[in-house]
């Protein structure tokens, strides 16, 4: 009967097939990971000349017992299987740690340029949609600048990253919902080469499609529980609010009637007018979807928040009726079937939470590992993209996670999306 504790054997008994922890850092080798399953002789070669003198590893998901040590033959006299494959040099050994630490500078600088990115534009988000009433031409000509430089970055030639970032850490998660629905928005204008014309009345109507809230009572909005009959239909009176108050600050009368439609559904069940698919605009179909997916993401009540896997899942099996199918499936496309904030499980057995996502190559995105021995505030980040050998076996919830790796990865309880074109520069 196999323990919980861990199995040590000596180096000189690794055999092609064990499954082994390396307790170095995972700058202190070259493998990918720093627990994977033994491939061959030249991996074996490799983690002798580590200097490790024993070897953690897990019985149960090895294929073979550990060689039988010889009394006359310790260790330390054990000879080292020389092999003409240079990735087993010992200059190799040098080589690897040293690329793949600049590597990870490199996605760690990416990453925390986003991140200021975001909370910058967030910020300004927050103070266009207060000002929007109060000062109706600057809040338009800031908002201008925020889709334009969004709308620049997501139609670029060439991959842009979707990026998934804590939105606790913006000034207020109140107002990032507008920022995610314009990013998603944005992507999606992307995957359906829209003109930038078009990407860009797109993306203001996505930032201000929720402005009719101004005139909803925080006692409505804020509320965790089910809305009751009444509170229903006031809520409701947002989309004809935001529509008026669009026509009154001067806005395009597009992306008014873009703001009025933003709940309706193809099948007729949304509001104010229960109107159906080719009866609504095509820019309101495609923020009725994102704004469907972000709110799925992110409801006012945590407890309800599906999983970014779990959201395309249920629009894709429950919902596909209510949205425009094309549409939806380019959205499941853009984002891959592990969107960004997904928690994974990976071939290695190794847990990690999804941090962005290449459209172009949706199931290899880039991963945060849950590695006890890198630091929790530099993690180790994988490109997925460059380890073919590993593979996503499971998307989880939080709640299947053990204590330690739910502690280290410390899934978002609110997740906001940003565009990144950094990351993907210079990879293959």
């Amino acid at each position: 009967m196999q323990t919980n504790q861990p199995h040590f054997i000596d180096v000189a008994q690794l055999q092609v097939g064990m499954y082994v922890h390396l307790d170095l850092g995972w700058m202190d080798h070259p493998f990918p990971l720093s627990n994977f399953k033994v491939k061959d002789e030249d991996q074996i070669s490799i983690i002798k000349k580590t200097g490790l003198k024993k070897l953690r590893y897990d019985p149960t998901r090895s294929d073979c017992p550990p060689l039988q040590l010889t009394e006359d033959k310790p260790s330390e006299a054990q000879p080292i299987v020389e092999n003409n494959n240079d990735s087993a040099k010992p200059e190799a050994i040098a080589t690897q740690p040293d690329t793949k630490k600049v590597r990870l500078k490199e996605l760690h600088h990416a990453i925390n340029e986003c991140e200021k990115k975001f909370i910058n534009t967030s910020n300004i988000a927050k103070q266009v949609t207060r000002n929007i009433l109060t000062n109706p031409k600057a809040s338009i000509e800031q908002a201008s600048l925020i889709v334009n430089d969004l709308v620049d970055t997501a139609l670029m030639e060439g991959d842009v990253a979707v990026h998934a970032l804590n939105g606790n850490r913006s000034s207020d998660a109140n107002y990032v919902h507008p920022l995610n629905v314009t990013v998603l928005a944005l992507i999606m204008a992307k995957s359906i080469e829209m003109s930038k014309e078009d990407a860009r009345l797109l993306g203001l109507a996505a930032l201000f499609h929720d402005i009719g809230k101004a005139e909803i009572s925080d006692k409505i909005l804020l509320k965790k529980e089910p809305l009751t009959k009444s509170e229903q239909i006031h809520y409701e009176q947002h989309s004809e609010i935001g529509a008026r108050i669009a026509q009154e600050v001067g806005l395009p009368v597009r992306i008014g009637k873009i703001i009025y439609q933003h709940h309706e559904h193809a099948d007729g069940s949304g509001y104010p007018k229960h109107l159906r698919g080719e009866q609504t605009d095509p820019l309101a179909r495609l923020i009725a979807l994102v704004n469907g997916y972000d709110n799925l993401c992110n409801p006012n009540n945590f407890a309800l928040a599906k999983t970014p896997y779990e959201a395309l899942a249920l629009m894709y099996a429950n919902q596909r009726s209510k949205y425009d199918e094309t549409l939806l499936k380019r959205l499941i496309k853009s984002l891959g079937i592990y969107p960004p904030g997904s928690i994974l499980q990976l071939s290695t057995g190794s847990y990690a939470t999804v941090i962005s996502v290449n459209p172009n190559k949706p199931l290899r995105p880039f991963v945060m590992l849950h590695d006890p021995l890198s630091d929790k505030q530099e993690p180790q980040i994988l490109d997925l993209r460059e380890e073919p050998s590993i593979n996503i076996s499971a998307c989880l919830r939080p709640n299947q996670l053990p204590a330690d790796v739910l502690d280290y990865l410390t899934p978002r309880k609110r997740i906001s999306y940003f565009l990144d074109a950094d990351l993907l520069k210079d990879t293959n």
